[in-house]
């Protein structure tokens, strides 16, 4: 059977795949000079790299900004939720994982990814249905950060949190009106950062589920901050709390 194949686009997060998996990598399409970086590092790993027009790469990328350079790649592939359930890294600390409720806009879930990678959250669960999955414009908006952050798609998000509490994790929603403060909390070692859907935020099961709930206190008119702007503010606060603990490699993708 034919492997499915997918597309990504762009100088970035082309050169990320090229970091982090080049062997799933089947041809690069290049046109003019705009993706030089792209072909050096693509011919020094022995990838495939072929020129094309940009009215081809345009059709292959239906029609988004590729900047001269589109990747057909094997279809992303979603780790399995036992391996995060009872991996070694558990064992770590501090250990984060970020859970993300209905998340539909893909440009907010790669700007999600590319946030949990920067804070040295290296694990993201999300559901099957009613969320968007790891699609080429996700990957565009996370910079290649999709490469570098371990996926997890899963039947039943509320059966993942129960798990993940059965493993000594505390659960952490983030919601606007929350009468705690994400400065006010000293946040434990192993934790589970939830963020909901961009309109309605969490499902009232998946909220039931954490263990508290905090807000992102507001100085303006508006009540509330979009969740990818939210989630990096929240992840970066965690982040900070823990910035005597090197954090960097703990649980990262091989």
């Amino acid at each position: 059977m034919k492997a499915e194949l997918n597309v990504i686009f762009g100088i970035n997060p082309i050169l990320e795949k090229l970091k982090a998996s080049p062997q799933e990598i089947v041809e690069i399409f290049i046109s003019g000079g705009a993706g030089a970086a792209v072909e050096t590092e693509a011919r020094r790993l022995d990838v495939r790299v072929s020129r094309a027009t940009r009215a081809q790469l345009d059709r292959i990328s239906r029609g988004a900004r590729h900047q001269g350079a589109v990747a057909q790649v094997t279809a992303f592939c979603y780790r399995p939720i036992g391996e995060l359930l009872d991996g070694a890294f558990l064992l770590s600390q501090p250990c984060r994982i970020l859970i993300l409720d209905e998340i539909t806009d893909p440009r907010n879930f790669g700007a999600l990814l590319r946030c949990a990678d920067g804070a040295g959250v290296f694990h993201v669960v999300i559901p099957k249905d009613r969320s968007v999955g790891v699609t080429p414009t996700v990957v565009k908006s996370s910079a290649g950060a999709a490469h570098h952050v371990n996926v997890y798609r899963v039947t039943n998000l509320r059966q993942t949190m129960k798990q993940l509490k059965d493993r000594g994790f505390w659960l952490v929603g983030l919601e606007a009106g929350a009468p705690t403060s994400i400065y006010d909390r000293t946040y434990p070692e192993k934790l589970a950062i939830v963020l909901g859907s961009e309109g309605r935020g969490m499902r009232p099961l998946v909220r039931q589920e954490c263990d508290f709930l905090v807000s992102i206190p507001m100085s303006g008119k508006i009540d509330s901050l979009n969740v990818a702007v939210a989630g990096a503010v929240f992840l970066y606060e965690i982040r900070r709390q823990c910035a005597s603990i090197d954090i960097d490699k703990v649980g990262a993708k091989r």
